[in-house]
């Protein structure tokens, strides 16, 4: 099954890989111990979605750094 990127501010879906690649991206991405589940999510059919953020989200909090003390800074 395909792996999706997704937005964890704004939900814009950033890209699929066309392949199951759930073990190369827990390579390929450092993660400390228990972070893992903050950025990768696997539901109950087994799709994989990675989640990032998209090149929106991260000029705005260039410009509002404050925001990286909140979880979810879009409504």
């Amino acid at each position: 099954m395909a792996v999706k990127y997704r937005c964890r501010h704004c939900e814009t879906e950033i890209g699929t890989l066309p392949f199951d690649a759930d073990e190369t991206i827990r390579k390929l991405h450092l993660f400390e111990v228990g972070e893992i589940d903050d950025y990768i999510e696997k539901d109950a059919s087994g799709q994989t979605t990675v989640h990032c953020i998209c090149e929106s989200c991260e000029d705005s909090l260039r410009q509002f750094p404050d925001y990286y003390a909140l979880k979810k800074w879009l409504q």
